[in-house]
């Protein structure tokens, strides 16, 4: 008599936890954005998994002569274009971060790096407040979701929150953090506010 092998059990099928890792991570745009010298490509340049792209140039004594770099002295290149970077927050979620060049004469391209993203991080350094209304405009006028970041330069602000909120006339319902450029922690923590209230609009949004 022939035997017959034993069938083998059907593996059991994948449970929602394995399929949403076999899944690729879900891709996010978030812009970076500020006035010059905030710390916008130190911000993209902490956090990156990747090895940042950048587009800074020398800055020459013409430059030097438009760019106000009282509060920078020791910088010596600039943004003329963007920055990019990209960080795996985990399995299903993945930024790709774009930086935007600080100075007027580039506002040009805005437009080109902001479309698509889903909201912005608005950097600030509270020593000079007015070069950072140009941004905190941009947002609130194509109504994208934005945070702004209080920069702390050698770890101190300037001005308290309740002060800067004043002084850039920010809604309330936008988030006022305080972070550091150069850590990467700290640039992730206010990263997620900016998914939070991007998040909370867009469940507004389909709630109407």
């Amino acid at each position: 008599m022939v035997s017959v092998p034993s069938p083998t059990p059907r593996a059991h099928s994948a449970t929602a936890a394995e399929q949403a890792r076999q899944q690729p991570p879900l891709p996010v745009k978030l812009v970076i954005a500020g006035g010059f010298g905030v710390g916008k490509t130190t911000t993209v340049g902490a956090i990156s998994e990747i090895r940042p792209l950048t587009t800074e140039a020398a800055i020459t004594e013409v430059a030097a002569g438009v760019d106000d770099l009282t509060h920078t002295p020791d910088k010596t290149t600039t943004t003329v274009a963007m920055d990019f970077g990209c960080i795996t927050l985990d399995p299903t979620l993945k930024l790709y971060l774009f930086g935007t060049p600080g100075q007027d004469r580039f506002g040009f391209m805005w437009d080109d790096i902001v479309d698509g993203a889903l909201g912005a991080l608005v950097i600030v350094d509270t020593r000079r407040l007015d070069d950072c209304y140009a941004a905190v405009d941009y947002f609130e006028h194509r109504r994208i979701p934005f945070a702004v970041a209080v920069n702390a330069f050698d770890g101190e602000i300037e001005h308290d929150l309740d002060e800067v909120r004043w002084a850039l006339d920010v809604a309330e319902h936008v988030p006022l953090v305080v972070f550091d450029a150069r850590r990467t922690g700290s640039v992730r923590d206010a990263l997620l506010v900016v998914l939070d209230v991007a998040l909370s609009r867009a469940e507004a949004a389909a709630a109407t």
